[in-house]
Order: C-alpha cells, then sequence, then structure tokens
C-alpha cells in the first residue's frame, strides 16, 4: 500500500473516559502503520482529515462531543479540513440523528468499528494492539482488559452502547503490557467498565488476580494501579495482592455510587449498606496505607434529603482519599429513565457543592498529616523553573493529588526520588528532594 504521509495528515479528537482514549491509541497506530501521518489533538489547520471519538454517557459528555464535532464542521464549510469522521459512544447512540443533522460529518462509525474505519480509509486492516501509539506522557498508559458490562446500573447507558463483557485473554493482555514497557511505560493504569469481572466469560472464574502477578513479573513496570472495581463481590484475592506485591500500589478505584439501602436497590447495585461497610472495613484492614478513590451519584431520581444527608454522614464518617461526585444525569433508554427526575437543578447543585467542600476538608486534613514524610514520588513534568510536577504511588494521573517540588538538581521525567513533604493544601503536596 502507498504511503499517504505526504498527502493526508489526520487529527485525532478524543473524549471522554480512559476506556476511549486506548480506542483512540490503538487506531492511531492502526493508520500510522498505513503511512498516514497522525498527530493527536493538534491546534494546527493542516490536517485533512479529523476523526473524533465521541463519548456518549453522560449529558455534559454528549454536549462536549457534539461542540467539537461541530467545530470541526465548521473548519470543513471554511475548506480548511476536507473529511470529518465520527466515532465513539455518542454515534453509536445516536448514528442516524448525527448524519442528518450535520451534514459536514463524512462518516459515523460506531464503537469497535476499527476495521470499518481501516476500510473507509483505505489502511491496513486493523489487528495489532502493539501498534498502539501512546499519547499520554510517555512514562505510564492505560491498559484495558475488558469490554462491555454485563452490570444493569439503572443510571448507565454503557451496556447498550458496549455491549456485554468481553475479557481480553491474558495472553494478549500480557502481549500489550510488554510492548508498552518496552517504549518506556513505569506505569500502567489497569481500566475495563467492570475490572473485578475479568475472566468470567472467558475462564468462568474471576481472574484479575491471576492477570495482575503475570503483569508484575514484567521488566521495567515499577507501579500498577486498578482502576474500574466494583463493590459488589469484590474479590479478596485481589485485595490480597495488592496487600503484598510490592509492585501493586496500594490504592483501589471502587464507584460506591450511594449509601442509602433504598437509593442503591433502586440503582440496582448488587450491594447494600451493611455489605459496603463491610467491604471497606476488610479492604482497610487487609491493605495497609490503602488508599480509596470512590465517586457518588447525587440527585438520582428516587433521592431525598434524608438519603443525601446519609451520604454525606458516610463520606464524613469514611474518609476516603479521593472522591468524585456526579450530578445524576436522566439518559434515555436506561431503568432509571423511567422514574421521573424530579430533583431540580439547583438542589442538584447544592448537594454536589455539600459534597464536594466536605472531601474537600477531608482532603486537606489528610495531605497535612504528610508533612514531614518522605514518600517516593514520579515525576511527571518539569516546569523548567527550578519546579517539577510530580506523584506518589496513592495518586492516579489527572484525577488525583499532585506533589509540587522544588529542586536544585535536575530531575528526570518518568524517574522515582523520595521526596520530603514540606508543605500541603487540597489536592497538592509540597516537596524538597
Amino acid at each position: 500500500m502507498p504511503s499517504h504521509s505526504n498527502q493526508k495528515k489526520i487529527n485525532f479528537i478524543s473524549l471522554g473516559c480512559a476506556k476511549n482514549l486506548v480506542d483512540s491509541e490503538k487506531l492511531m497506530g492502526s493508520l500510522k502503520a498505513s503511512g498516514y501521518n497522525v498527530v493527536f489533538e493538534s491546534p494546527d489547520r493542516d490536517c485533512e482529515i479529523v476523526i473524533v471519538n465521541t463519548c456518549g454517557f453522560i449529558q455534559d459528555a454528549k454536549e462536549e462531543s457534539v461542540d467539537a464535532i461541530l467545530q470541526n464542521a465548521e473548519l470543513k464549510k471554511k475548506g480548511l479540513i476536507k473529511k470529518l469522521i465520527v466515532m465513539g459512544c455518542l454515534s453509536e447512540r445516536y448514528k442516524n440523528e448525527l448524519k442528518s443533522e450535520i451534514k459536514e460529518i463524512d462518516a459515523v462509525f460506531g464503537v469497535n468499528d476499527f476495521e470499518s474505519i481501516n476500510t473507509y480509509l483505505n489502511a491496513k486492516a486493523f489487528h495489532s494492539s502493539i501498534q498502539r501509539t501512546i499519547t499520554t506522557l510517555p512514562h505510564y498508559a492505560y491498559l484495558k482488559i475488558a469490554e462491555g458490562c454485563n452490570r444493569t446500573c439503572a443510571f448507565c447507558i454503557i451496556p447498550q452502547i458496549r455491549g456485554k463483557h468481553i475479557s481480553f485473554p491474558i495472553e494478549k493482555v500480557l502481549e500489550e503490557a510488554r510492548f508498552l514497557a518496552e517504549n518506556g511505560v513505569k506505569e500502567l493504569m489497569i481500566i475495563a467498565q467492570d475490572t473485578t469481572y475479568y475472566g468470567m466469560d472467558i475462564y468462568k472464574k474471576r481472574s484479575l488476580a491471576a492477570l495482575l502477578k503475570e503483569l508484575t513479573k514484567i521488566d521495567g513496570i515499577e507501579w500498577i494501579r486498578l482502576h474500574y472495581t466494583y463493590p459488589a463481590a469484590f474479590p479478596t484475592d485481589v485485595m490480597k495482592l495488592i496487600a503484598n506485591e510490592p509492585k501493586m500500589c496500594k490504592y483501589i478505584d471502587i464507584p460506591l455510587q450511594h449509601i442509602s439501602d433504598r437509593v442503591l436497590k433502586s440503582m440496582n447495585r448488587g450491594i447494600d449498606k451493611k455489605k459496603t461497610f463491610q467491604l471497606i472495613e476488610k479492604i482497610r484492614k487487609t491493605i495497609s496505607n490503602v488508599n480509596i478513590r470512590t465517586s457518588f451519584i447525587v440527585g438520582y431520581p428516587t433521592e431525598t434529603e434524608r438519603d443525601f444527608m446519609e451520604l454525606y454522614t458516610f463520606v464524613e464518617t469514611m474518609k476516603f482519599d479521593r472522591v468524585g461526585v456526579f450530578k445524576y444525569s436522566h439518559e434515555e433508554n436506561t431503568p432509571a429513565f423511567n422514574l421521573k427526575d424530579k430533583i431540580s437543578q439547583k438542589i442538584k447543585d447544592k448537594r454536589y457543592n455539600m459534597l464536594m467542600e466536605l472531601q474537600q476538608r477531608i482532603s486537606f486534613e489528610k495531605n497535612k498529616s504528610k508533612i514531614g514524610q518522605i514518600m517516593n514520588v514520579l515525576i511527571d513534568t518539569n516546569n523548567n523553573d527550578g519546579s517539577y510536577i510530580g506523584r506518589t504511588s496513592f495518586d492516579s494521573p489527572e484525577v488525583d493529588n499532585e506533589v509540587l517540588i522544588t529542586s536544585r538538581k535536575a530531575l528526570k521525567a518518568g524517574c522515582f526520588y523520595h521526596v520530603k513533604i514540606v508543605d500541603a493544601d487540597i489536592y497538592t503536596l509540597y516537596g524538597n528532594i
């Protein structure tokens, strides 16, 4: 196949979650292997083709995706780009609407349509994940171990968009992880819609611990961080592995969504308040010094003021290390869509602000307690003013705390240093080498 590099430059725009980003990176790598000149979210106006990988999860994400499409539709009207391709979750969900309402779109593809996109662009067949192009900082990457989801959470549209849970075979995941390690990646973030369900379809048993154990054997990988775990039937062997394996970050991302039994039942989460308390207690007992990241939804249709205050008290009592809060988004074709979204935006905003302000106070107290400690820090960026931004093993990129470091000697991004914490605020630790 002739090279496209001199004629066709593709600008890739990826929106939404890290799982979407991995899809983008794999498709970018495949197109590069076919000779295309592929760039990522470039501000330059010299690209002939733009591909927008969209998110369709909640209203804010849908609006962001539509805005990105419309901005590039304007560029096409002005003749600054020749082709506009839309893919991903939003186009899986609203393919016909996008085609009919935005005439500048040349082609619309859903999720997992990589082969069709390559065919459309006259590129080589999409096949190998190790063609992947890393768009994050070079020393960390997301590793997706499964696609889709078998859960039936009432508020979530993902199973309808992405389909049933499909685990990727261990050997395929390891092949990709080795490729990442050989290309300088030192930190892996393990992701899927539900990582704890890994292996149930292809191995007929929960196999996340077995996969993680194999990943720890890969030379060059220093940190392995677990995201998107599901609280119901959380595997004990995973807790034990995190507790005992040095490469496993003492970090668990476990979205709980709520604590009121009534709301949890309506959400169809498969766990109640008592079992949630028992789970958190077991995690903290099994993994010393564990940091727990969780997230909650406020303003769910059946959430009363009493339910919210129960959630508020829960967060206040449990003192989680990291908390994300989302305002309920009423999504069509979800089970919860049949419930009337009676809670006003004003009340949703109020509950969101209350919970976030509470967590900020908790985060500040926890960060202050680290002053005087010496911590192992991975440097992410050099600010070119004698200061650097890094993270501890308790912090995932972009969503968690950072460490701002001053140093007389030059530090290297992607390397680990022992840092003494000298000050702290809500989301930042300050340290010296």
